[in-house]
């Protein structure tokens, strides 16, 4: 990733964004949260939006708001970061994976009907890459059996149909996602009243007024600094997907997909994730050409050793994919010039499938 190159056009604005919140002495919920969140709602097409202090907390207090309680089980992927899992644990309540599509690496529907029990209160899926999973099928199963939907949509801000059939959805704003800050940052966003106002409370330690305190909460608020520089960063979000989109299909152009998989159309490319066989040969010739790599998710959440005391989980897509996905370049503004050379070095170790 190249992220200074992405945001060498905003840093007048986002520095003096900073100086203007210095100047006015209001650091914690002030009018740059306030001004975010409104923003950030009509952006997203939702009645509410929450922002707090990473993507982490956001799923945590989204399970909370949605009445995951301890005892309870919570459906959700294994090829995915970890947040996602340890969020469900620790609300004390436990992660149950289910296996993922071929072609997305998103939650299969039919693994999550199947995995359902007495003790599920809620869904996770996981827009992973900043590709779409099926939440129509999802939200289908959930009304089925009475479950909450709540999106982790922390790799795909901006992607079309997200955050609109859930409960509630929550996202990161870490450096390297598609809408970042400098530093960690979350938001939570919802259009059912009740889950946001769950949220709020929840954020502040379980208080609206500093005075009464009705929930054993969190000191979990998203700063007016990093409010700040979103909102600097918001508008321009729209045009860096576009662009990431733009990178995606010149890929596909330029004959990738002879050699390896290509991921899905569509979506937001947060990453950019192809599949081959031979992962370990490409990643040294890329290396060996000065471009960089990156594996995701190699050890799948259930074969980590925070979750051995589970019940063993049958996930053939899932281990597939974590033996075989690959990670190449993916910014905004990355070149023409840049991606011939990073198809050159993945096809000259390869012969064409």
């Amino acid at each position: 990733m190249d992220l200074q190159g992405q945001w060498t056009a905003l840093l007048p604005a986002a520095r003096a964004a900073l100086l203007d919140v210095v100047d006015s002495g209001r650091f914690i919920l002030g009018p740059q949260v306030a001004a975010f969140e409104q923003e950030a709602a009509a952006a997203l097409g939702v009645a509410h939006a929450v922002g707090v202090a990473n993507g982490t907390e956001a799923l945590v207090l989204a399970l909370r708001a949605v009445g995951v309680v301890p005892g309870d089980e919570v459906i959700c992927p294994a090829f995915t970061f970890y947040a996602t899992a340890e969020a469900i644990a620790a609300v004390g309540a436990t992660p149950v994976f289910a296996d993922i599509r071929v072609g997305d690496y998103c939650l299969d529907p039919a693994a999550v009907e199947a995995a359902v029990t007495s003790r599920t209160r809620a869904v996770v899926p996981v827009h992973l890459f900043g590709h779409p999973a099926d939440i129509s099928a999802l939200r289908a199963v959930c009304d089925r059996h009475g479950l909450a939907l709540v999106e982790d949509a922390a790799q795909a801000f901006g992607a079309a149909g997200v955050a609109l059939r859930g409960d509630v959805s929550t996202y990161s704003f870490f450096p390297t996602k598609n809408l970042a800050t400098f530093g960690d940052g979350g938001l939570i966003v919802t259009s059912r009243e009740d889950v946001a106002e769950t949220s709020r409370t929840l954020r502040f330690h379980g208080s609206r007024d500093k005075q009464t305190f009705t929930q054993v909460g969190y000191n979990s608020r998203l700063d007016e600094l990093h409010a700040a520089v979103l909102r600097v960063f918001l508008p321009a979000v729209a045009g860096w997907n576009t662009a990431r989109t733009a990178a995606a299909e010149r890929y596909r152009a330029l004959g990738l997909g002879e050699v390896v998989g290509l991921p899905p159309d569509g979506g937001v490319y947060h990453l950019y994730v192809v599949r081959t066989s031979s992962r370990a040969a490409v990643a040294d010739a890329c290396r060996a050409a000065g471009v960089a790599t990156g594996v995701y998710y190699a050890t799948p959440l259930h074969r980590q050793p925070v979750f051995a005391r589970l019940p063993p989980r049958d996930l053939p897509v899932t281990d597939a994919a974590a033996d075989q996905c690959l990670a190449l370049p993916m910014f905004p503004t990355i070149s023409e010039a840049q991606q011939v050379a990073v198809v050159a070095a993945v096809t000259g170790v390869l012969a064409p499938a």
